[in-house]
């Protein structure tokens, strides 16, 4: 028979996830960008401009995971707080169902996947429009996206590099290493693809571009089983050899408890960064608790004790450098949510990141208020 304490766990964690569900679904800080142009890949565009929006301002493409929207997104992310204290803008591409069910953006296909066609030429139209209606700086326009928008995000980068000073690629997949349905789900459990040489080569005939190339943000979870960790390193072997860094080794620290590696150019400037979030699975990592809190907790939307978004504002130049604790230890996932948002039982005392038990506080409220809780959040009492 279950413990008490257990089936506590279990439905406080069901009444937060009830809670934060309504709340991304609730929450919308974007409008919408109408007549931005032919869009030949059926797009929605939503935006957002701050009241601080600098002169000659930056301007962040944010491309959102399989059944997330652009404003769940950004709830869960935190860029539009981040904008707001920067003064860049934000736009965020929205899938649609009748492109795809899930709303996944269609990374693969190879009528969407081409300058000057399909999804990939309305993101690029929608960038044109935001430059048109706001003080963009032309080399300021940068691109991040999770999972389906991370694998965007290199479509984007390889297509467009000319309109782009750098992308964050987040639980996402190289370009081209993907041309049907079948070869997707296969290079997401992380099996076959293009090899090293073919990777940077299908970059390098994306378009005609010829330097210099965007700098590279990648941060992957150790535990992801839905896109294979070893796509990161499927990433970062595209884009060395176009820096001219196929026989640099990186420089090797940690960050918050987790390891971050960096390739950097001959003048010193970091070109590509990875980061693995130790234990963690298939996600956007965040800090949602404390001075530096940004985002919110959800459904792949996970807490880490790091935050991608402000490290990658800050890898970009957007934003002042952030100091991460220098630890020796992976942090651990500590919360609740996160644990039940990325596929973990929450009410499993014993599993946890590196095999640690997972801590859970006391509950500051009555056994019974929050059993009654659960069971209303869950529809299963009035």
């Amino acid at each position: 028979m279950p413990k008490l304490s257990d089936t506590i766990i279990r439905l406080s964690a069901l009444r937060e996830a009830s809670m934060a569900a309504q709340l991304f679904a609730s929450v919308d800080r974007l409008s919408d960008l109408v007549d931005f142009g032919a869009n030949p890949g059926a797009l929605r565009a939503r935006y957002y401009v701050p009241d601080t929006l600098r002169e000659d301002a930056a301007l962040v493409v944010v491309l959102h995971g399989c059944t997330q929207t652009a404003a769940g997104y950004d709830t869960g992310s935190g860029w539009s707080q981040m904008a707001d204290r920067h003064g860049f803008a934000l736009l965020f591409p929205e899938q649609t169902r009748a492109n795809n069910p899930n709303l996944c953006f269609n990374w693969f296909q190879p009528d969407d996947i081409r300058r000057g066609a399909g999804e990939a030429l309305s993101i690029r139209q929608m960038v044109a429009a935001m430059m048109r209606a706001h003080p963009i700086d032309p080399a300021r326009v940068f691109v991040t996206g999770l999972s389906a928008g991370g694998a965007m995000t290199s479509v984007m980068l390889a297509t467009y590099p000319d309109l782009f000073a750098g992308g964050a690629i987040i639980a996402g997949l190289p370009y081209g290493s993907a041309a049907t349905m079948p070869q997707a789900f296969d290079r997401m459990r992380g099996h076959g693809g293009p090899d090293e040489a073919a990777l940077a080569t299908l970059v390098r005939n994306a378009s005609d571009h010829q330097g210099p190339w965007p700098i590279i943000s990648i941060w992957h979870g150790s535990g992801d089983t839905t896109v294979n960790p070893a796509n990161a390193d499927a990433i970062v072997a595209q884009w060395r050899p176009l820096h001219g860094l196929d026989r640099t080794p990186p420089r090797r620290e940690t960050i918050d408890g987790y390891p971050r590696r960096v390739w950097c150019d001959a003048s010193g400037r970091p070109c590509i960064e990875v980061y693995s979030i130790t234990g963690m699975a298939h996600g956007t990592p965040l800090a949602t608790q404390g001075d530096e809190a940004c985002g919110t907790a959800g459904p792949h939307m996970l807490e880490a004790n790091i935050s991608s978004t402000r490290h990658i504002a800050a890898f970009w130049g957007l934003a002042d450098a952030v100091t991460g604790e220098q630890t020796a230890e992976p942090a651990v996932v500590s919360s609740v949510l996160a644990r039940l948002a990325s596929g973990w039982p929450a009410w499993e005392g014993a599993s946890a990141v590196q095999g640690r038990p997972m801590p859970v506080a006391p509950p500051t409220r009555g056994v019974g208020a929050i059993i009654e809780d659960a069971l209303r959040a869950a529809g299963l009492m009035r």
